[in-house]
C-alpha cells in the first residue's frame, strides 16, 4: 500500500489529480439533486461511449462507396465474427441515446433548470441534441439500403427548397449532382469525424458550464429565483446540505447507467441489428422505406400533409421550431421553477410528446412520401406510342415504371431535372443511348445494375423512336470497318 500511495503522490504532484477530482466528479452538489430524475444525462454519456467504441470498430470494415457499402454491411452481419453484435450494439446504442437525450431535455424543461443562471447550458445542450440527431441520421444513410437511400433523397429535397442557397447547400452536402460515392464519402466523414468531434467539444463546454453554474437543485413549489441573490443562496445550500457527486451522490446514476447498458446489450443479442431492406435502387420507385424510429414523426408529417404545405413547412416551420428550442430560456424568464406552478410547461410537453407518438405510429403505416410516381402516373402522349413495335411498347412501359419521367419530360410533360426526351434520338445514337442508360453521365445515375439486358434493349429501342417526323434519328458517323482479308487460298 505504501508503494501505491507513493506512486499516487508522485503523480498527484505532477498532474494535480486531487484537484482535478475535486473540480470534476468530486464537486459538491445539492443533496436534492441526487435523485432518479437526474440520471438521464450520465446515461446518455455512457451511450456516447458505446457509440464511439463500436463505431470505431465498424469503420474498420465499412466501405463508403455505392458498390460496397451494402455488401460491407452484409459482411458484418453474416461473415465477420461478432460483426452482427457490433452492429447491434451500435444500432441500439443510437436508439437509446436519442431517447435518453430527449428525456433529459424534457426533465430540464419541466424542472425549469434552463432558467437563470443556466441559459447558456440549455443552448449548448440543445446544440448537442441536434448533433445527436444528425449523427443518427447520417448513420442511417450509411447503410445505403432502401431506407437510407430514400432518406438521403428526402433530405436533399428539403435542402433544395431553402431560398437563395438551396442549390449550393444541396451540392455541398451531396457532393455531386446525384447521390453517389461522393455523397457516401461525405456522410461517412461527417458521421465518423465531424459530428463526434463537435459532440465531444460541446460536451466539454456543457460539463464545464455544469461545474461553474452547478447542478440545479430539486425545484420547490413557491420558491422563486431571484437573480440578485440566487448564486449566494445556491452556494449556502451546497455548503449546508451538499455532497460530492462521486461517490455519495452518483449511486443512482451508476445503477441507472448499468440498467441502460444491460438493456442495450440485451436488445443487441436478442433482437439483433437493423437488417438492411435491400440495396439502394433508384429505379425502384414502388418502395415503402421507413426511417428509424426517431424520424418516423417527421416522415409522417411529410407523408400526410397536403403537398402545397410541404415547402412552407420545410422552409419556415421546421427552422422556426429549432429557433424556439434555443430561445426557451429567453422566452420563459419567470422566476418560478416548479412544474405545478407552470401549467404551460406541462401542457407543452404533453402536446408535443403526444403528437410525436401519434405521428410515429402513423409513420409506420402512412403512405410513402414523396410520391415518386408523380410524373410516371401521367400517360405518355399517344403520338409517341402509336405504330410502335411490341418491344418498343415494353420500353415505353419501362419509362413509366422506372422513374425516368420524374427527371425527364416528354414533349414538356414530366420532370425538369433532365433534358426532354421527345427528341433524344436526334441527339444520341442507339449505342450512345445504351451507354447513357448503363453508365450514366452528368446528372444521370447509372442504371446498369438496376435494369436487366432485356429491359435496356426495350428501353433504348423506344427512346430511339423519339425524334421529329421530318428528322431521322442519329447515326454513327464513323465509317464501317472493312471486312478482314481472307486467308483462304481458294
Amino acid at each position: 500500500m505504501k508503494i501505491f500511495a507513493s506512486i499516487y503522490q508522485w503523480l498527484d504532484d505532477r498532474l494535480a489529480l486531487g484537484r482535478l477530482y475535486d473540480q470534476s466528479i468530486g464537486h459538491r452538489i445539492p443533496a436534492s439533486a441526487s435523485s432518479w430524475f437526474y440520471v438521464f444525462g450520465s446515461a446518455t454519456l455512457a451511450c456516447l461511449a458505446i457509440q464511439l467504441v463500436t463505431g470505431t470498430c465498424l469503420a474498420l470494415v465499412y466501405v463508403p462507396s455505392p458498390e460496397f457499402a451494402y455488401a460491407s454491411i452484409e459482411y458484418l452481419d453474416y461473415t465477420q465474427p461478432f460483426g452482427w453484435l457490433l452492429r447491434g450494439l451500435h444500432f441500439w446504442g443510437s436508439n437509446f441515446m436519442v431517447a435518453l437525450v430527449t428525456i433529459h431535455m424534457i426533465q430540464v424543461f419541466l424542472f425549469g433548470a434552463y432558467k437563470y443562471p443556466r441559459e447558456l447550458t440549455w443552448v449548448v445542450g440543445s446544440t448537442l441534441f441536434l448533433c445527436v440527431i444528425a449523427m443518427a441520421f447520417t448513420g442511417q444513410g450509411l447503410r445505403f439500403d432502401q431506407d437510407g437511400y430514400w432518406g438521403l433523397e428526402i433530405v436533399m429535397s428539403i435542402l433544395g427548397r431553402i431560398p437563395f442557397v438551396g442549390m449550393e447547400a444541396t451540392h455541398l452536402v451531396q457532393g455531386s449532382p446525384i447521390i453517389s460515392g461522393a455523397t457516401l464519402s461525405r456522410f461517412f466523414t461527417i458521421h465518423v469525424f465531424v459530428v463526434p468531434a463537435v459532440i465531444i467539444s460541446l460536451l466539454v463546454i456543457h460539463i464545464r458550464l455544469v461545474l461553474l453554474m452547478g447542478i440545479s437543485e430539486y425545484p420547490v413549489a413557491g420558491k422563486k429565483i431571484d437573480p440578485e441573490t440566487y448564486r449566494e443562496d445556491y452556494e449556502k445550500l451546497v455548503e449546508r446540505t451538499g455532497e460530492r457527486l462521486m461517490p455519495e451522490g452518483g449511486g443512482k446514476d451508476l445503477v441507472f447507467t448499468a440498467l441502460i447498458l444491460t438493456a442495450i446489450v440485451t436488445c443487441a443479442v436478442v433482437i439483433g441489428p437493423k437488417i438492411p431492406n435491400g440495396p439502394a435502387d433508384p429505379s425502384l420507385i414502388h418502395t415503402v422505406p421507413r426511417p428509424d424510429f426517431y424520424f418516423l414523426s417527421l416522415f409522417a408529417v411529410f407523408a400526410l400533409m397536403p403537398p402545397y404545405m410541404e415547402s412552407f413547412s420545410i422552409v419556415y416551420l421546421l427552422p422556426l421550431s429549432i429557433v424556439i428550442l434555443f430561445a426557451v430560456p429567453f422566452i420563459s424568464r419567470g422566476q418560478e421553477r416548479h412544474w405545478s406552478k407552470r401549467p404551460g410547461a406541462i401542457i407543452t410537453v404533453v402536446l408535443v410528446m403526444t403528437s410525436l407518438v401519434i405521428l410515429a405510429y402513423e409513420g409506420l403505416t402512412s403512405p410513402w412520401s414523396p410520391h415518386m410516381n408523380a410524373w410516371s402516373g401521367v400517360p405518355i402522349q399517344p403520338q409517341f406510342v402509336q405504330g410502335r413495335t411490341p418491344l418498343e411498347h415494353v420500353g415505353a412501359t419501362i419509362v413509366q415504371g422506372k422513374q425516368c419521367r420524374n427527371c425527364h419530360s416528354i414533349d414538356g410533360t414530366g420532370g425538369k431535372r433532365g433534358p426532354d426526351l421527345s427528341g433524344v434520338a436526334t441527339r444520341l445514337t442507339y449505342n450512345q443511348l445504351v451507354r447513357q442508360v448503363l453508365q450514366g453521365d452528368g446528372n444521370m445515375p447509372a442504371f446498369g445494375r438496376h435494369l436487366s439486358p432485356y429491359e435496356v434493349t426495350a428501353l433504348v429501342s423506344f427512346l430511339h423512336t423519339l425524334h421529329p417526323e421530318n428528322e431521322p434519328p442519329s447515326q454513327n458517323s464513323a465509317p464501317e470497318a472493312a471486312p478482314p482479308l481472307s486467308t483462304d487460298p481458294y
